[in-house]
């Protein structure tokens, strides 16, 4: 049954293509912008990333004013703070964020430092408490899986408790994200298919959550078009600039639509796994997806079922009776995630991972539980359903 209401809300400004870096000066200089701070990792960084991206503005007679290349994997709150020092120091007027989830994450931290003042970022925390504007921020992805440049959503540990903080905010968008190809062509199979795999899961949460709506729908479609239809390919060709390309527009488009659809039980259990045995994100997506999805099928068979036509075509989506589209589009994601595996051994299994053991899966059902994801979910799971679906992904 259809939402009786519903909203959409996207204001992030994209430019995508292969060129798509050169634009870079006419962002910042349309908002005034001159002295930006590259917020990034070393990995970023090493593989000569951040590179492309000074030469890019270069060309336009534009410099950045410092690199901060230390951000950890797990963003944290010293670090935010380390930044918005340095940005102080060095009179910088915009930030440039170049790197994957934790890099967005913590430069949206820093993003609201700068603009609100103060240096305890705790004071933000929650949603709806940055409530202005904040300095020129953009947002340059190296991973096709996150979707972070279109979330409103921080999230960052706090150093001395060790919790995960959410900050929420529209504020907290960034003014445009640049979509380059260059920027992806350098990540290992493994890491492609895992961010390839996490942005599918965005798309095929939001469609057949609770929250879902036409125009969010329309978006996890393309996504998920995109995604099968390309992934495969860039694995088996990684220099494949163009269908790169694709999957960094999947993963934005998957962005959107979970922004404003949200996500399920696969983020919930995902998250947990993730706390729990440090499994990443997601190869976590991957391994729960097709599980929860029969787990969801009481109550969400005619939404799971039309998943079939994006995943697989109009051609199978046709020949395939509407009763058996639901199972149909299980079983492929299930070979989707067996190409993954014999493609570049992406785990199928929990117990692939190396890092889960069966003991694990009572403390993460239990976690699964109190994240903030469920709420969506088709179906309110109970403890002893998460502990089931786990042991089927197992």
């Amino acid at each position: 049954m259809a939402n009786e209401y519903y909203e959409f809300f996207c204001p992030v400004k994209m430019v995508a293509g292969f060129k798509a870096l050169e634009h870079i000066p006419f962002e910042l200089s349309s908002h005034d912008a001159s002295r930006p701070l590259i917020i990034t990792d070393r990995g970023v960084r090493g593989v000569g990333l951040v590179d492309i991206v000074l030469k890019a503005l270069e060309a336009a007679d534009m410099q950045a004013t410092d690199i901060f290349d230390d951000v950890p994997p797990d963003s944290s709150m010293i670090t935010v703070a380390a930044i918005a020092a340095l940005y102080r120091e060095k009179e910088c007027d915009s930030i440039l964020a170049i790197g994957g989830g934790s890099v967005i994450d913590t430069a949206k931290g820093v993003n609201i430092l700068v603009s609100e003042g103060g240096d305890d970022l705790r004071a933000y925390s929650g949603t709806g408490v940055v409530k202005r504007p904040l300095n020129p921020f953009f947002v340059i992805p190296t991973t096709a899986g996150t979707g972070s440049e279109t979330t409103n959503v921080s999230v960052i540990k706090d150093d001395k408790t060790g919790a995960k903080v959410p900050f929420v905010s529209p504020f907290l968008l960034p003014d445009a994200a640049i979509l380059d190809p260059r920027m992806t062509l350098s990540l290992p199979p493994k890491i492609t298919a895992a961010t390839g795999m996490d942005a599918l899961t965005h798309a095929v949460e939001s469609f057949t959550g609770l929250a879902k709506n036409p125009i969010s729908d329309a978006y996890a479609a393309a996504a998920m078009k995109k995604i099968t239809t390309h992934l495969p390919e860039v694995l088996k060709n990684p220099s494949d600039a163009a269908g790169r390309l694709q999957l960094a527009e999947a993963s934005t488009m998957a962005g959107i639509a979970f922004s404003n659809s949200m996500v399920g039980m696969v983020h919930s259990l995902g998250h947990s796994v993730g706390a729990k045995c440090h499994v990443p994100h997601g190869l976590c997506m991957s391994i729960l997806m097709p599980h929860v999805l029969e787990f969801n099928l009481s109550e969400s068979s005619e939404n799971i079922g039309e998943l079939l036509l994006h995943i697989a075509g109009s051609e199978v989506y046709a020949a395939t009776p509407v009763a058996e589209r639901p199972a149909k589009a299980i079983a492929t994601i299930i070979a989707l995630k067996e190409e993954m595996y014999a493609l570049c051994e992406l785990p199928r299994k929990l117990s692939e991972t190396g890092s889960v053991k069966e003991s694990d899966l009572e403390d993460i059902a239990r976690m699964a539980l109190d994240d903030g994801s469920m709420m969506l979910n088709p179906i309110d799971a109970t403890f002893e359903q998460a502990l089931a679906v786990l042991k089927k992904a197992f």
